[in-house]
């Protein structure tokens, strides 16, 4: 039973959320707002309305590429939200200003996200051999210390997860109080966002349950 629980989070919930990501954007990116704004557009005036003239905006490849770097100050859309005029493209748009906001106004959870990363991508790209060695070499003290360091890949992940939720609801305000979209839009832009949002909780349950499965294997390790 425990095996296809964790089969069910490891495989099924993040292909779940990645179809039900595309379906909404492939429904919602045929559908024009009232303003007929592009992302770009859309981008830039929330931007301005909020006095935040430091953040540029560039077009980049890939589909649902789009994200905000918060070093260089860059808000980075795909080529279909650039230029398209849709719900989809408005409200993934709005999102990634919702980051610039954030750190414009130095959220907290942003800034610790920011400060965990170096240490995550350590973790994440590291932990993996140790844990590995620790299986293989029948060494606890090397699996835990996998353990640990796959521990801040997994915290991370947690912590993105208020970080894009608080995106999205400023992303929703500054959409209607802006003028982009009319009230009786909003909704269709709600299903946008949060089919968006499924994949970041996925991803922290994913993450998780490969915790989980670890640390197992070092408690069975020191019952032997």
């Amino acid at each position: 039973m425990e095996f296809l629980i964790y089969f069910a989070i490891i495989l099924i919930v993040p292909i779940w959320a990645s179809s039900r990501v595309k379906s909404t954007y492939k429904k919602y990116s045929k559908v024009p707002t009232s303003s007929s704004m592009t992302g770009a557009e859309v981008a830039r005036k929330i931007l301005n309305d909020n006095g935040i003239f430091d953040v540029t905006i560039e077009e980049t490849r890939g589909m649902l590429s789009d994200h905000y770097d918060p070093r260089n100050k860059v808000i980075r859309l795909s080529r279909d939200i650039y230029h398209g005029r849709s719900m989809a493209a408005s409200a993934v748009a709005a999102h990634e200003v919702g980051h610039a906001i954030q750190d414009d106004q130095g959220y907290a959870f942003l800034k610790f996200r920011s400060s965990l990363a170096p240490l995550a991508s350590f973790g994440s790209n590291s932990s993996i051999f140790l844990i590995i060695g620790g299986i293989l070499l029948s060494w606890s003290g090397l699996l835990l210390a996998g353990i640990v360091f796959f521990a801040l890949a997994v915290l991370f992940q947690f912590v993105t997860l208020p970080v894009e939720f608080d995106a999205s609801n400023r992303a929703m305000g500054q959409l209607v109080s802006t003028g982009v979209i009319r009230n009786d839009e909003e909704r269709q832009t709600k299903k946008v966002l949060n089919a968006a949002a499924l994949t970041y909780v996925a991803g922290a349950l994913v993450a998780l349950a490969e915790l989980l499965r670890f640390v197992f294997m070092f408690v069975g390790m020191n019952q032997e």
